[in-house]
């Protein structure tokens, strides 16, 4: 790395994470990025509810936004803890619940969402992967406003690079790296959420779960592709095989998610 590269590199745009702050309560970026995700997912979920033939009801709709919230939340703290950082947390279990220090985990949120999801379909007589299905087009609404909020907090960033466009971030070192959030929120996010919507236009949709199984698979794709850009967590590096903790975890997703697109053609169960 040259100091003419270092010195080309774009400027990090060093956004306060805290919107505004009055006394001890502040409002930051972070939690704007779920509130925003849950909302606009919630009142697509009730646009889609109201579509002919739908398994789902718009009160139905209504109602999942507290289980939704709570298995994000939930699952994505504790994903944090197990995937993560075990043994920290268990060496002192009251940091667990200390949120507001940062520590989510995408893979958890997911699959607390899953666990609300099931628990929600069954106990209202909706077909559960009908329900899959919904979420799934909605879900990369959140993951593009996530993205967007941890390049604000300058975290979870990329590799040392030279590209044209990296960046030095704040926590990262003096030497420029790319912004792998912005990669993430343009391909699990943008991306993503384009190629779901459309497929739910088309006649593909009818399959049960072939939406929930377009989003596993197109999610750990652009995560694992991302993945190669982005800088492993220090406390883990890397992984089996060089992988980082990020693939590992996708790896499931995927197998998962061609196994819905590839089953024979059913209505949702």
């Amino acid at each position: 790395m040259t100091l003419i590269t270092q010195f080309l590199a774009l400027s990090y745009p060093e956004i306060d994470p805290v919107l505004f702050q009055v006394g001890p309560f502040a409002i930051r970026w972070y939690a704007l990025a779920y509130i925003a995700g849950l909302v606009i997912g919630w009142r697509m979920m009730i646009h889609f509810a109201k579509s002919p033939g739908s398994y789902i009801t718009p009160q139905q709709a209504d109602d999942f936004l507290v289980w939704a919230t709570v298995g994000v939340m939930l699952g994505g703290r504790l994903g944090y803890v197990l995937f993560y950082k075990p043994g920290y947390y268990f060496a002192d279990p009251l940091e667990i619940f200390m949120v507001w220090q940062g520590g989510m985990s995408f893979h958890g949120g997911f699959l607390g969402v899953v666990t609300a999801a099931y628990l929600y379909a069954r106990r209202n007589g909706i077909p559960p992967l009908a329900l899959a299905d919904m979420l799934s087009t909605v879900a990369p609404i959140g993951l593009f406003f996530g993205r967007l909020a941890n390049f604000i907090n300058g975290e979870l960033f990329g590799r040392v690079s030279d590209v044209s466009w990296a960046m030095v971030f704040p926590n990262g070192g003096p030497l420029p790296r790319h912004p792998s959030q912005l990669y993430e929120a343009l391909l699990e996010g943008a991306l993503l959420f384009v190629i779901i919507f459309l497929l739910r236009k088309s006649r593909f949709s009818s399959k049960a779960g072939i939406l929930t199984g377009t989003f596993l698979v197109g999610y750990a794709a652009a995560r694992g592709f991302v993945e190669l850009f982005r800088q492993p967590d220090a406390h883990l590096g890397f992984l089996v095989g060089g992988a980082t903790m990020g693939q590992l975890l996708s790896i499931p997703m995927i197998l998962i998610g061609l196994y819905l697109i590839l089953r024979p053609n059913r209505k949702a169960v």
